[in-house]
């Protein structure tokens, strides 16, 4: 295996589990070292330093970076990965919802690149690559909060990445469509037959399952990849189709 990101530090968030866990994995695996800010360590050891971070809370946040400052005096590459999802449609949705999805997601990516640009502009390698989704460009049933707060996930890497051109970070999105992740296992888990909303959700895709997390993880290395220099201001999908493809019935 190539070892890309030899010599450089890495924060990954949400980190413990899924799409994070295999991004922790492959940076480690090619080189970098690795800071996991999560809620719980989860399946990290061995490949990350946990550090607790509950990125919905300035405090937490601020924390968390004075103890990744005490153990690395540079950081090279942020992945903004950590948010929560939400169902309904905007009747449905209460003004905690819309508060609590947005203040992870959107607020909290927010917060994380805000602490991490001081380093990432001493960096020669700068890059941050954040985690959207496929409901940011099209319309999924019942992901208002969820699919509004993607969206603005979707345009932070842009203006982000314009402001970042100056002191050379690069700033770079991936949409995944739906992920074979814990979180979609917990929300079938709720549904009223399993079986039957697992099947619609691999259906929905035209290459007939879901993305695994993996090639989601190997998506998001590629973006912050120093060999890929001239790449900012890019949305670039992993949804098995579902956007850009028109099977018929």
């Amino acid at each position: 295996m190539s070892k890309d990101f030899a010599g450089l530090t890495a924060v990954v968030t949400g980190a413990g589990s899924g799409i994070g866990l295999e991004v922790v994995k492959g940076l480690h695996a090619q080189g970098a070292t690795v800071f996991g800010f999560d809620l719980k360590a989860g399946e990290m050891a061995g490949f990350a330093t946990f550090i607790e971070c509950d990125i919905a809370n300035p405090d937490s946040v601020k924390n968390a970076f004075a103890n990744f400052a005490s153990q690395s005096k540079t950081l090279d590459i942020l992945i903004n990965n950590a948010g929560i999802g939400a169902i309904g449609t905007v009747e449905q949705a209460t003004e905690e919802e819309w508060h609590r999805v947005f203040n992870v997601n959107v607020f909290g990516t927010g917060r994380m690149s805000a602490a991490a640009m001081p380093y990432l502009k001493a960096s020669k390698s700068a890059a941050i690559v954040n985690t959207c989704s496929l409901v940011a460009t099209a319309g999924v049933p019942n992901r208002a909060v969820y699919g509004a707060s993607k969206g603005a996930i979707y345009a932070l890497p842009l203006a982000m990445a314009v402001d970042g051109l100056a002191d050379g970070v690069r700033v770079n999105c991936v949409n995944p469509g739906t992920a074979d992740t814990p979180w979609i296992k917990n929300l079938l888990s709720k549904a009223a037959d399993p079986d039957k909303e697992y099947v619609a959700l691999k259906a929905r895709q035209p290459i007939g399952r879901l993305v695994s997390p993996v090639e989601v993880a190997s998506a998001i290395l590629y973006l912050a990849n120093p060999t890929q220099a001239s790449t900012t201001g890019t949305a670039l999908a992993v949804d098995g189709g579902v956007q850009g493809l028109r099977v018929p019935r």
